[in-house]
């Protein structure tokens, strides 16, 4: 389970923001406060942080501080949640993108539901409900091991040892990342893209091949067939971390 930390900034540690503190400790959820300045939120960046953005009336954080939260949230693949007059909350939600709030509350607090909903929140965290889910296709068993061990911790992970099997495993799950292994007996990778690419429910999932073969023949035969992109079986642990985040990244902007 992750460690429950959290973390409130606004103008200034108001009582109000100490109660709704004292009532997160007491659930076992650890809280810190930092006032509205990025030197001082530097250190909220971690992957299982909430922040809780509290707003005083008009008293909206400056730009840098909302860039520098959003740019660090996106980064970390974490949330925030919003605390203020609805005016105030839709001005901040005019500069920070959608994908990064939680949640919003409008003051004043319902102290339980408030924290009934974090605690949810880190039920879900824990689920691993926030974590972008990735399917692995591969007739390799020891193959699909090692995949998944590189992969847990930081994506929601599938596996599944056939093309028919992938199918029909999306018939009933979403993901958002297929790595189909290109060279697979009886249904092979092309023809699974085949199938993904002629469904309206799936065709719109990014595909990205796995191959064994790194020769220009056939990497050119993989790219005839136009995925999203392709692994060598070869790359190592890190630099394919390295290339999911950066496609995740880029798709979201």
């Amino acid at each position: 389970m992750s460690v429950k930390k959290m973390i409130f900034t606004g103008e200034k540690e108001s009582f109000i923001i100490r109660v709704l503190m004292n009532k997160l400790e007491d659930a076992g959820i650890s809280c810190a406060f930092a006032p509205f300045r990025v030197n001082d939120i530097g250190g909220a960046g971690d992957e299982d942080t909430l922040i809780a953005l509290y707003i005083e009336e008009d008293s909206k954080p400056k730009e840098d501080v909302l860039h520098y939260l959003s740019d660090t949230l996106e980064e970390k693949n974490s949330q925030m949640i919003l605390i203020g007059e609805q005016r105030d909350i839709a001005a901040v939600l005019d500069e920070v993108p959608g994908d990064i709030i939680y949640k919003t509350f409008i003051r004043p607090v319902d102290n339980t539901e408030f924290v009934s909903e974090i605690k949810n929140f880190f039920f879900k965290l824990d689920a691993g409900d926030f974590k972008k889910s990735i399917l692995v296709v591969d007739d390799d068993p020891q193959y699909l091991a090692l995949v998944r061990q590189w992969l847990n911790g930081t994506y929601k992970v599938s596996m599944v040892n056939s093309g028919l099997q992938a199918i029909k495993f999306l018939g009933k799950n979403k993901v958002d990342l297929i790595l189909l292994d290109h060279e697979m007996p009886v249904t092979t990778g092309p023809q699974v893209l085949e199938m993904l690419r002629s469904d309206a429910e799936t065709r719109d999932i990014p595909v990205m091949f796995l191959t064994g073969k790194g020769d220009k023949a056939s990497v050119m035969q993989v790219v005839a067939l136009r995925p999203d992109g392709y692994f060598l079986k070869s790359i190592e642990k890190d630099e394919l971390l390295e290339k999911l985040h950066e496609f995740f990244q880029l798709r979201k902007a």
